[in-house]
């Protein structure tokens, strides 16, 4: 199964990041993680990104705040897909969120909420699940269980709710 990489810009974004590698470690995703700046490390970047595909990796998953260069960066030197998760920082991650989605022509970069560290990481899935079948399985399984999940809370509500 291919790599997931998580890369943040800061050490101060690992705290956000506990909702992405509590799922990819629920569905067995194997993901290394690292602390690569756009703008104080951009050898770095540009060395982890060109040479991601040829290590094993099938996406990347990129979080920063402010002006969050980071995930265009890396999409810019890799042509794996690259998953943008903005961080609140500052101006509540308004800063950060269209620092990742506007990107130029060719160059895309996928984008999830602010600090929607989860969803990124299902996102990531849903990317490596395309070749692989068990993959979409698990996920198949996940979205039955939030629809048993919400039913069985609706039913709760409605036992308790008078007609």
């Amino acid at each position: 199964m291919l790599k997931t990489a998580v890369i943040m810009g800061s050490d101060s974004d690992i705290t956000k990041l506990d909702p992405c590698f509590k799922v990819l470690d629920k569905f067995g995703i194997p993901y290394e993680t690292r602390i690569i700046s756009a703008h104080r490390t951009p050898a770095a970047a540009v060395d982890f990104a060109s040479g991601a595909r040829e290590r094993g990796f099938g996406v990347i998953i990129a979080a920063a705040g402010k002006a969050a260069h980071l995930a265009g960066f890396l999409a810019a030197h890799t042509t794996l897909p690259v998953i943008g998760l903005p961080v609140k920082s500052s101006l509540e991650g308004i800063d950060a969120l269209l620092s990742t989605v506007q990107m130029p022509t060719g160059i895309p970069v996928a984008a999830v909420a602010i600090d929607g560290a989860a969803n990124a990481a299902v996102l990531a899935i849903e990317i490596l699940a395309t070749a692989e079948p068990d993959l979409a399985d698990k996920l198949n399984l996940f979205r039955r269980q939030m629809t048993d999940e919400v039913l069985e809370k609706d039913r709760r509500l409605q036992m308790k709710t008078p007609e």
